[in-house]
């Protein structure tokens, strides 16, 4: 686990928008207590991940979010995942499935 700057996290401050990256390394152990420090500090939490929204990791870390930091939240946590539909092996196809800097964006500016 690490926390970092990413170029999500660069658009989103294009758009006066300041976030918080942690970049969670392996889902087993899960730091969740990284993921719970960040949601009492911010108030608000976006699961990002390249897996399908339907039963993906980002369900279980939601989850975790919710049953942990429950009071801490300002707004429903969000997921950006991966649309849910069998992985094109067009690369234009590939990227357009994936979650992008702009769903992102577009997911944070209803946050705040």
């Amino acid at each position: 686990m690490s926390t970092t700057r990413w170029p999500q996290a660069d658009a989103l401050e294009n758009e006066g928008i300041d976030a918080e990256v942690i970049d969670l390394r392996t889902l087993n152990p899960l730091d969740i207590g990284t993921v719970i420090e960040s949601v009492k500090k911010t108030g608000n939490a976006i699961v990002v991940y390249e897996g399908w929204r339907t039963g993906g990791a980002g369900a279980e870390i939601a989850t975790q979010i919710y049953e942990m930091a429950f009071d801490h939240l300002d707004a429903p946590v969000e997921r950006v995942a991966t649309l849910d539909t069998p992985m094109p092996y067009n690369a234009r196809l590939e990227r357009a499935a994936l979650p992008s800097a702009a769903d992102i964006v577009k997911v944070a500016e209803r946050l705040v």
